[in-house]
């Protein structure tokens, strides 16, 4: 039960410090959808999912008036297509037309991003995997609200580099077929390692095979709140600094616990996870790296950022755990570049590398986000820096993601305008020697010793 005080104060957060509960994503499972008649197979897709999310937008927006509590995105996210058209021997000559399926379902029900046109090749690839593979570049060009996810490894299984390979291929087409809009495409799509089944953050959404039919999981958010609150103990031990962040994050997790349990029972649908991963956007005073620079830190990128963002992700998550007993998805600290004018700025001034940001992925949620990098980077670099994020997230048994932008046109120092939540980036120098040899090496990596746990 939620006390006057504590309304109190969650009414300050929102008017003062930017708190909103960031998305409701609705997962919904399309594996009944399957058809061998890829007709048919779209059909039902766009059915299921107009019939499961038709109030979904309404619904949000009901609960962010009654309780005044910004619900900033709607989404949708739903089974791996080529799991979902696996099971039916589906005619598909390729899953172009179910990514447009997908947007015209999104379009329809109103929600900003559809997640899910995904693939889990993280030991093998199957015929179906190999045909959504193929059709990402294109199916991301002509569709606008639709997101792909491919996960390439696990602590479990090891690192598929043949897989990472065929996407560091994939990323340069997709470039290319979104030239003309600074490479959009890309930043629609991530690539990852012991990628999470409930996560309703884009674009790595995806409903998993161990959820129900459906399933409602919410991803708050409140990086101006946690910087408020660390201004009232400027100069203060690290104890104290981590108990203000535990105390802070509780009280936003229970916010979107709220939210979470409004909008399952408005909508008649299981309440699945919160995600309190701390999301910043380019709105001053929604930041992660002031944050950061609250800490202490002069800038994101000086020495002593990992640490910080260390503190800040595991703080993060005691706090929220005690608020709710299912905190899920990601839940962290989340560091894009393009989506955080903080850490715009750090890289504008020199602060911030990408070799300093992969360092930081070692210890906060996901990875190497949203980063602007110059279009002719070569496909091996491409596959180079997306191992080395995965073997991160294998050897830390961990998750972790590479979203980067090979912006075609562009060089280091350009800015790049992605518009929206997606933000502008500063062009990110890339370490300019080559990993060709390594990468065509192919095959498999082998799962480090501690995966075998039975």
């Amino acid at each position: 039960m939620i006390t006057i005080d504590e309304a109190r104060e969650t009414i300050r957060m929102i008017s003062e410090a930017n708190l909103d509960v960031r998305t409701i994503t609705m997962g919904i499972n399309l594996l009944d959808c399957a058809d061998g008649s890829c007709e048919a197979f779209c059909r039902k897709i766009y059915d299921k999912i107009v019939r499961k999310a038709e109030r979904l937008v309404q619904v949000g927006e009901g609960i962010a008036m009654e309780y005044g509590v910004p619900v900033v995105n709607k989404r949708i996210s739903v089974t791996p297509i080529s799991l979902a058209a696996a099971g039916c021997g589906c005619d598909c000559e390729n899953y172009v037309n179910v990514a447009k399926t997908l947007d015209r379902a999104a379009q329809t029900t109103g929600v900003n991003f559809i997640g899910g046109f995904s693939a889990l090749v993280h030991k093998g690839i199957t015929s179906e995997d190999r045909k959504l593979l193929d059709s990402i570049p294109l199916a991301l060009a002509e569709t606008e609200r639709v997101c792909s996810s491919v996960n390439v490894a696990s602590t479990r299984s090891g690192i598929n580099v043949n897989a990472v390979n065929a996407i560091g291929r994939l990323l340069k087409d997709t470039a290319m077929m979104t030239r003309d809009r600074n490479s959009i495409g890309c930043a629609k799509f991530v690539v990852f390692c012991n990628a999470v089944e409930d996560n309703p953050f884009m674009a790595g959404a995806f409903h998993g095979t161990g959820e129900g039919d459906a399933a409602i999981n919410v991803g708050v958010s409140g990086p101006g709140v946690i910087e408020r609150a660390l201004e009232n103990v400027r100069g203060a031990d690290f104890e104290t600094l981590c108990e203000t962040i535990k105390r802070t994050a509780f009280k936003i997790t229970r916010v979107g616990q709220l939210v979470a349990q409004e909008a399952a029972r408005r909508l008649h649908v299981p309440f699945g996870v919160i995600d309190l991963s701390l999301a910043p956007t380019p709105a001053i005073g929604d930041s992660i790296a002031e944050i950061l620079q609250e800490m202490g830190l002069e800038q994101p990128g000086a020495p002593g950022t990992t640490a910080a963002i260390a503190i800040l992700n595991d703080s993060v998550k005691k706090g929220g755990v005690m608020a709710s007993s299912y905190v899920g998805g990601l839940s962290g600290a989340f560091i894009p570049v393009s989506e955080d004018h903080g850490m715009i700025e750090a890289v504008r001034a020199g602060a911030l590398t990408l070799e300093k940001l992969e360092a930081m992925t070692c210890v906060c949620s996901v990875g190497l986000d949203m980063i602007a990098i110059p279009g002719d980077t070569p496909v091996e670099t491409l596959s180079g820096i997306i191992l080395d994020e995965m073997a991160i997230g294998m050897i830390n048994n961990k998750t972790t993601a590479v979203r980067i932008i090979p912006v075609i046109g562009k060089n280091v120092g350009d800015v790049v305008e992605f518009g929206g939540l997606l933000g502008l980036a500063p062009v990110m120098a890339v370490n300019r020697f080559r990993c060709t040899d390594f990468v065509q090496r192919g095959g498999r990596i082998p799962a480090p010793i501690h995966s075998f746990r039975n």
